[in-house]
């Protein structure tokens, strides 16, 4: 019978670890003493990454293999040593968050089922003036790591041409992070902002491998996604373990080091061995802040030249500036060709110009690309001209938690191979018995105080 509960001393105090035998990684076997144990041997490197800052709280209370849900307001009940720092949503809502102090404090989140780190950009003593821009290369399905880490190098070329230091690390799933140490002097949108800015200024350099293209279909390469630098986006921090089968870390990683790196060298097991060596390539991010300045002039002469902001994430307000918030293939073309395609839907909603199917929405994003297996399996003629960019994996907001949806672009498909849009499979509504006021909502909001 597994023990219901253990003791760590830690950072002077006692942290309880509730169900230490519990299994959290099936594939392995490593249960949840087993991710407190890694936690405290990289203790100072994941605490670099969140010390100080607003973090949400991502549960997976039952493991790495199913979904979590994401918890951004701390429990009512906290220990005595947990404080937590109020952040405002970009809705005006507002939400108490934790912060970690020290490494009692880090094993604590664990406990709860945090397998990964969340934290925001900023301190919890200046909450709207991030310190952290961070680079997101996230590569497209076509595009391989080998293509990440050359687009990486580049980032580092042009990062030296403005004098600024950058820290990667890897991601753990299939990308690279970039973070560069910023004075908090700048609001979320002025850092957002700057840092499109030079995604759009490496794009020019690099064209035919990096993309600044907000909408799927219209990427290709390695994606830098600039909207990670939108206020209330986080993403896992240093030393970070993902919930892979192989329980990957999200490992810094030194420049020298960088072109030979590979994903699956990080793990568990592997990365605790390499911190007790002393190879901490992150230990001197916090000994220079950067000014944004130049990545703001260079904003400054893009919108010259005509290029201003670009789109935000749909749940977003509209910001001044931002170009239309609608796919390409959706887009308002002529006035006339819109109304006829009004008239020419049943529904009475503009048709897309691209032939994008739903083909699979789930709970789980296992389930959904089942569906994609048994929707080619339908229809192998079509499947056969589909390119990686045609499947288009969306993972979306519901109340609490993650669910995906899969579209497939029908472009490569001969018309008369083109199979007729059918019912998704599965057919998943994360909003299913709710309240209709709450359809699309992403959390329960109480308008009384604010709380989510």
């Amino acid at each position: 019978m597994a023990s219901k509960s253990t003791s760590i001393e830690i950072a002077g105090r006692e942290v309880t670890i509730t169900n230490p035998d519990k299994v959290f990684f099936p594939e392995k076997g490593y249960t949840k003493l087993d991710l407190v144990k890694y936690y405290e041997a990289v203790a100072p490197g994941a605490l670099r990454g969140i010390m100080r800052r607003p973090t949400v709280l991502k549960r997976f209370v039952n493991g790495a293999a199913e979904a979590p849900f994401f918890q951004k307001r701390a429990p009512d009940k906290l220990p005595e040593h947990i404080e937590t720092a109020r952040v405002t949503f970009p809705s005006g809502r507002w939400a108490d968050l934790v912060v970690c102090d020290d490494a009692a404090d880090l094993l604590w989140c664990i406990n709860l089922g945090c397998i990964d780190l969340n934290p925001w950009p900023v301190r919890a003593d200046d909450v709207d003036h991030p310190d952290e821009l961070r680079i997101d290369l996230d590569p497209t399905p076509e595009a391989t790591f080998e293509h990440v880490r050359e687009t990486a190098m580049h980032i580092k070329e042009a990062l030296d041409d403005f004098g600024i230091t950058g820290y990667a690390k890897t991601s753990g799933s299939r990308g690279i992070h970039i973070y560069i140490r910023i004075e908090p002097k700048w609001e979320f949108q002025q850092v957002r902002r700057a840092g499109l800015a030079f995604a759009r200024e490496v794009e020019a350099r690099h064209p035919e491998l990096i993309t600044t293209k907000w909408w799927k279909e219209e990427r290709h390469g390695v994606f830098i996604d600039y909207n990670q630098n939108a206020r209330d986006r986080t993403i896992a921090s240093a030393y970070s373990v993902r919930p892979t089968p192989d329980a990957r870390v999200s490992c810094p990683v030194s420049w020298d080091e960088l072109p030979n790196v590979r994903l699956e060298d990080f793990t568990v097991e592997t990365v605790p061995e390499r911190f007790k060596k002393g190879i901490h390539p992150s230990e001197g991010i916090d000994d220079k802040l950067h000014s944004l300045e130049p990545f703001l002039e260079l904003m400054r002469e893009q919108e010259k030249q005509g290029e201003g902001d670009a789109p935000w994430p749909p749940q977003y307000p509209k910001a001044e500036g931002e170009p239309k918030r609608v796919q390409p293939s959706r887009a308002k073309k002529e006035p006339s060709a819109a109304k006829a395609s009004v008239a020419d839907s049943p529904t009475g909603r503009r048709k897309s110009i691209h032939p994008l199917v739903v083909v699979s929405k789930a709970e789980h994003k296992d389930e959904a690309l089942e569906g994609l297996e048994r929707w080619k399996s339908r229809h192998p003629e079509a499947a056969e001209h589909l390119k990686p960019a045609d499947i288009m994996v969306d993972s979306m907001r519901g109340m609490s938690t993650t669910w995906t949806r899969i579209r497939v672009n029908l472009r490569n498909v001969p018309d008369d191979q083109r199979p007729p849009e059918e019912a998704p499979d599965p057919d998943y509504d994360p909003w299913v018995g709710l309240d209709p006021s709450l359809r699309g909502r992403s959390t329960r909001y109480d308008p009384s105080n604010g709380r989510l």
